[in-house]
């Protein structure tokens, strides 16, 4: 028996992804104007977040007064009043973790967690303005709910893929399979990433603009980052731009912000 591809199971999966896609909610970003499709609404997001901030605090020092603790707050404060429309029916909420993590996120809703560990490479109010900004970024730009569609959309590409190689023998499926992950993977979910990436670095840098923060410390802080070492993938292979590709993108987005700035800081 002659064994080949099945290429209806393939169509109507595309067929599927296509009307889950067009019939997804559509969210326009209002600093950017770029409309996206999403997965979740937004109380299912605010829900998701919420659970998520109880879990991690549940399960991590937090620390509760001092400096640090003020100034992370002082930050929040100034970062949430400068979020805008996008952020509308958020409840924003900030903690602040013992933890030697050089990292912070904000889940949907406006949950944002600093770990103690950034704060040596902020230096200061500016720097954890740059990274508190592009964290809320990506909660009030909805990307999780943005990449939950694309993994559904994947998904259902993928199965039908499966179900139309499974005529040929084994290992020429696992190659075939292989092979569509691969283009999926670097043609399709990492670019997907490092867009949010920057668009997050946009529009946090937005964001500190407007709070009165100097945006030029938003490239200081990233070459920071930078220096602090570590084997990274080629961009290609990775979920972030590229040190020189980030620092680059903020540059050319530079001069707006500083008339943002200018319009907002504190004299």
């Amino acid at each position: 028996m002659k064994r080949r591809i099945h290429w209806v199971p393939i169509f109507l999966a595309l067929a599927y992804a296509a009307f889950k896609y067009f019939s997804a909610e559509k969210f326009v970003n209002p600093e950017t104007g770029e409309a996206h499709r999403v997965g979740m609404s937004e109380n299912q997001e605010q829900r998701l977040g919420l659970q998520s901030y109880q879990q991690v605090l549940s399960e991590e020092h937090v620390v509760s007064s001092g400096p640090e603790v003020e100034m992370v707050k002082r930050v929040a404060g100034r970062l949430a009043a400068a979020t805008g429309a996008a952020a509308k029916n958020f409840e924003w909420a900030v903690s602040v973790v013992q933890s030697d993590q050089v990292n912070a996120f904000c889940l949907p809703g406006g949950k944002i967690v600093v770990y103690t560990g950034i704060l040596p490479v902020a230096q200061g109010e500016a720097g954890l303005a740059t990274v508190m900004g592009h964290e809320m970024a990506h909660a009030t730009s909805r990307h999780g709910s943005q990449r939950m569609l694309q993994s559904q959309l994947m998904q259902a590409a993928m199965a039908g893929a499966q179900f139309s190689v499974s005529d040929l023998d084994y290992q020429q499926q696992r190659t075939v399979i292989a092979l569509l992950g691969g283009a999926a993977q670097y043609g399709a979910i990492l670019p997907f990433s490092r867009g949010h990436e920057t668009e997050a670095d946009k529009v946090g840098l937005i964001y500190m603009a407007r709070a009165g923060y100097d945006p030029r410390e938003a490239i200081e802080f990233w070459k920071r980052m930078a220096k602090m070492g570590g084997q990274k993938p080629p961009e290609f292979a990775s979920t972030h731009p590229s040190d020189g590709s980030r620092i680059a993108s903020l540059e050319r987005q530079l001069p707006e912000a500083m008339k943002i700035y200018e319009a907002n800081r504190v004299r």
